[in-house]
């Protein structure tokens, strides 16, 4: 009955919904089939070590021999064996056994883990209840999951089932020879399916496998076995995409190394071959499998999985680590690949496959370089077609269509390799090959451009450099002419090219070359032509042509100042100050803060140029070492002086640029204050090239110690420290213009940790003495009427130093200074003037209104124009705004009580909190003049201002049809 039951629910529509109850049914049905199965001990079974710990190590080796090689059950006495046996013969199996087999292996084909796991569980419970000649049916049954008809669901369950038969000894030897093929297919297992593959299930059942192989069987049983299974189980370990195939191949030789014992260099391949050193994809295949390799019998079934199976995958990834992984073996067999596998792979590149031809196109430019750094040299041949395989690709027409991008970035790393080879070539492949490098160049793809340019810079060293080739012509013009193409990719694309460019094509047109680059870091005036990616090569070109020149000159010998100087001024005067300029981009679209990208690359250029300074200093230093001794009678201070005027790296120099990199230590970016913060450690600390006239150099070093351990970008510890830096005249007001875009941005984590270290800096004071405190707010206050005055109409700037003021007012800071107060908060109003005047940003005009409403508090004479200011606010054409305003106004007359006369106050107060300030403007504008007659103000102003509109007509201002119509729109990015 419960059989009838559960044959009918595994067929319906909820059995198929719900793989749980599959499960379960599954899991019913096999104790059906045991329940029809008396419980017996088959005679048949394989035991290869008795389950008597006691019996197994008293036991001498000849009778474990024969336990092995006849498969007997020691636990069963004789007399019990020939009884089984006999019944083995007369046993009659019910029908409905034969079903629920048959629905156990379809459960094998399910499409749920957890289904086909627990089908195989009860497979192999059945099994070991039934007959010798019915188990091998079994068998047959599931050797039949592993047709090719089948899908992964059945590879996997019928791995399962097999690795359930050979633990419970019902997979007897003689059928190994059957079942061994079947395990080595599904150990490499992979169908591709679209963009991706399946099989990683199938690789890790079949391992698991033989890991049940190693513990069931005797070794002399597995000795033939293992020779067959070693070297797939060691390729899968070491090539396959996923850890966890990796891993468990790893542990399946492992577990037959450690029990069947006298494999060939299993230790030492064990050893190697751990958990840990597989975790690495890249570290399995560079180093775990090169060092496999060295043993004999693994080196070809290596390069054959690589060959055949990874070169043509389809992850792109996996197809260059395969070709990288491919030249690490040469070295053992240098022949063998010359010979054997660069043809196949030659042959391979024009493949209609286009993973196939991309990984063999990298393949084949890995193996020439790695066949030449062995020392290796090709025949003739062989180079001839090595040398036509980029020809022939661009005749093929494989760079257009789907992956022609690909094929692009394969092709310049082959042309790299040919370069370091230095591969003979005729002078037409050359001009083709440089061809193809200039397209690849100006192609928009950043990954494109970086191989091509790695590609140029060792062909032009291998080939342009040694003659002259008809039909390259002058390659440095050329490139600086593209440097001012309105094509974005030329740009990038020739920025970098002249940046690998060597110094015999530089040295003619060094000048011109930098000052082209120096241009190119500025941002375009023309804002359809910037390009924020164009700039970066541009900082990276720059520095690195400095580098090459002088470089170059040091190889050359030209030890002369002289010859030096215009060099060194240049750099100096020309380079530093455009690295600089672009250390101040702050460029922004729809990708968010390009300009970080700029400035990031800025920061890195503006140290190596600094070294080149200090080196040329030391050099000619040097050099005038011999008068400066002979004249002793100078005093240690006149030479330093003397010595600085000379200098190419001075103080002024050095103070500029510690502020501009402090600048970008406190600002918003993580990675960049990181990088800032690094990029100070490198130079404080650098024990090659002494930086020298930093000015504080020993507080700056308390404040950045040579602990590599601190985590700059992290704001908690960034900020403390760089916030010290605002007690020095040299470094505040760079500090300050970047610390205000963290202490009034928007990110809160960010603003918090960025105000609590400010205000724990200016509290601290209050430990040293009273005249520190305020001498440290005399400072800081005007620090901010500088970044007010220097970033003048810049919102970036202007609105979060509005917030930073309206918090530092909010306690209590900046106000209690005295005459200096005055003094801040007319500078302020000043700006306020001017910076909230046709403003339509909401976050601008709400915090310069609280700042006005904080000044209008004060019992100082400048409260009446800061008044004066804040109740224009009233008619402006923005009903929030006016709303704000009067909250601003109301708080202002409770604070202070001599705006408004004591007879006017209730009235004044009336006014403010009874009218409807976002209703009608012109009821707004009268309550305004209202307010303005009782405070005794001027009213003369209010009708020369336009309320926040601009009337460049000079005729009358225009009155908006629908006010809300303009203000909508407002809302709308405003985020109201």
């Amino acid at each position: 009955m419960v059989w009838n039951d559960s044959s009918v629910l595994i067929k319906s529509s909820a059995a198929a919904r719900s793989p749980l109850l599959r499960k379960y049914l599954v899991k019913l049905t096999q104790r059906i089939g045991l329940t029809c199965l008396p419980y017996r001990s088959s005679s048949w079974r394989y035991v290869s070590t008795s389950s008597s710990f006691g019996e197994n190590i008293s036991a001498p080796a000849s009778k474990k021999d024969d336990q092995g090689s006849h498969a007997l059950n020691v636990d069963s006495p004789n007399s019990e064996q020939r009884s089984n046996s006999i019944q083995d013969e007369d046993m009659d199996v019910p029908d409905v056994v034969e079903e629920i087999i048959e629905m156990l292996l379809s459960g094998l084909r399910d499409t749920d883990t957890v289904v086909r796991w627990s089908a195989a569980k009860g497979i192999g419970r059945i099994t070991s209840r039934l007959t010798s000649a019915l188990s091998e049916e079994v068998l047959s049954s599931v050797s039949e999951l592993f047709s090719p008809g089948e899908g992964d669901g059945s590879w996997h369950g019928g791995c399962l089932a097999l690795a359930e038969l050979a633990r419970r000894g019902l997979l007897l030897p003689v059928s190994l020879p059957k079942v061994v093929p079947v395990v080595i297919k599904a150990l490499h297992y992979d169908i591709r399916r679209g963009p991706h593959s399946v099989g990683s299930h199938v690789r890790d059942a079949a391992a698991y496998v033989c890991w049940a192989f190693g513990r069931a069987y005797y070794h002399k049983d597995m000795r033939n076995v293992l020779e067959q299974l070693g070297p797939h189980l060691l390729t899968v370990a070491c090539y396959d995409r996923e850890v966890n195939c990796r891993r468990a191949a790893a542990a399946a030789f492992q577990e037959n190394v450690g029990r069947q014992g006298n494999y060939p260099h299993g230790i030492d391949i064990v050893n190697t071959a751990d958990y840990f050193s597989l975790s690495s994809r890249v570290n399995s295949y560079l180093h775990v499998a090169v060092e496999i390799a060295q043993y004999e019998g693994y080196l070809y079934p290596f390069v054959d999985e690589l060959l055949y199976n990874k070169i043509c995958h389809w992850d792109k990834g996996l197809r260059e680590l395969a070709a990288e992984a491919l030249s690490a073996l040469v070295k053992y067999d240098a022949e063998y690949f010359a010979n054997s596998v660069v043809e196949k792979l030659i042959s391979c590149t024009l493949s209609s496959d286009l993973c196939m031809r991309h990984g063999a196109t990298l393949a084949a430019g890995e193996l020439v370089l790695a066949l030449h750094q062995c020392d290796y040299i090709l025949s003739s041949d062989t180079q001839q077609r090595i040398a036509g395989v980029v020809p022939a690709i661009e005749k093929a027409r494989l760079y257009r269509g789907k992956g022609g991008e690909i094929m692009r970035s394969a092709v310049s790393r082959f042309i790299e390799c040919i370069s370091s080879s230095h591969l003979p070539l005729t002078e037409k492949i050359k001009r083709s090959l440089i061809d193809t490098l200039s397209d690849n160049l100006r192609h928009p793809n950043s990954q494109i451009q970086s191989a091509a340019v790695s590609a140029l810079k060792h062909f032009v060293k291998a080939y342009l450099l040694a003659e002259d080739i008809r039909g390259v012509g002058d390659i440095v013009s050329k490139y600086l002419q593209m440097l001012t193409d309105p094509n974005v990719a030329l740009r990038r694309g020739s920025a970098l090219a002249l940046g690998v460019l060597p110094y015999e094509l530089l040295a003619k047109s060094w000048k011109a070359v930098l000052l082209k680059l120096c241009s190119a870091c500025v941002i375009e005036d023309n804002p359809e032509d910037r390009d924020a990616e164009a700039r970066v090569n541009a900082v990276k070109g720059l520095v690195s042509v400095c580098e090459t020149l002088i470089q170059g000159r040091e190889d050359l010998n030209i030890q002369s100042r002289v010859d030096d100087m215009p060099l060194f001024l240049l750099i100096k005067n020309e380079v530093m100050m455009s690295l600089f300029k672009a250390l101040d981009d702050y460029s922004v679209d729809n990708r968010g803060d390009v300009g970080s990208w700029v400035r990031e690359a800025a920061m890195d250029g503006l140290e190596r140029c600094i070294y080149i300074l200090c080196k040329g200093d030391s050099n000619g230093s040097t050099r005038r070492s011999d008068g400066i001794e002979s004249a002793s009678e100078l005093s240690n201070s006149v030479v330093d002086k003397n010595n600085q005027m000379h200098s190419l790296f001075d103080a002024n120099l050095a103070s500029i640029f510690v502020g501009a990199i402090c600048k970008q230590a406190v600002e918003k970016m993580d990675k960049l204050r990181e990088a800032a913060a690094k990029v100070l450690q490198r130079i404080l600390y650098n024990e090659i090239i002494h930086i020298p006239y930093i000015p504080y150099r020993e507080r700056i070093e308390e404040i950045v110690p040579n602990d590599a351990g601190l985590k700059w970008g992290v704001p908690t510890v960034s900020y403390p420290r760089f916030v010290q830096l605002l007690q020095f005249d040299c470094y505040s007001r760079s500090v300050l213009s970047g610390l205000v875009t963290s202490t009034g941005g928007l990110q809160d984590s960010l603003r918090k940790a960025s105000i609590t270290a400010l205000l724990e800096f200016l509290q601290s004071a209050n430990t040293e003495g009273l005249v520190e405190k305020n001498s440290r707010e005399c400072m800081l206050s005007k620090d901010i009427l500088w970044v007010l005055l220097q970033y003048k109409r810049c919102d970036r700037v202007i609105v979060p130093t509005l917030k930073t003021i309206e918090i530092l007012f909010s306690k209590k800071i900046l106000l209690n200074m005295e005459v200096h107060t005055t003094t801040f908060c007319t500078g302020v109003l000043s700006s306020l003037a001017v910076e909230l005047k046709w403003s339509k940003d909401f976050s601008k005009l709400y915090a310069g209104i609280a700042i006005l409403g904080y000044i209008a508090s004060l019992l100082e004479s400048i409260n009446s124009p800061a008044f004066s200011q804040l109740l224009t606010f009233l008619g402006h054409r923005y009903p929030k705004i006016r709303k704000a305003s009067a909250e601003q106004v109301y708080l202002v007359l409770l604070q202070n009580g001599n705006l408004v006369s004591e007879d006017n106050m209730d009235k004044a107060l009336d006014i403010i909190s009874e009218t409807c300030w976002e209703g009608d403007i012109e009821m707004a504008k009268h309550q305004r003049l209202e307010l303005f007659n009782m405070a005794g103000l001027e009213t003369g102003l209010l009708y020369k201002k336009t309320d926040g509109v601009s009337n460049k007509d000079g005729g009358k201002k225009t009155p908006a049809a629908d006010e809300n119509a303009s203000y909508s729109s407002l809302v709308g990015s405003a985020g109201f």
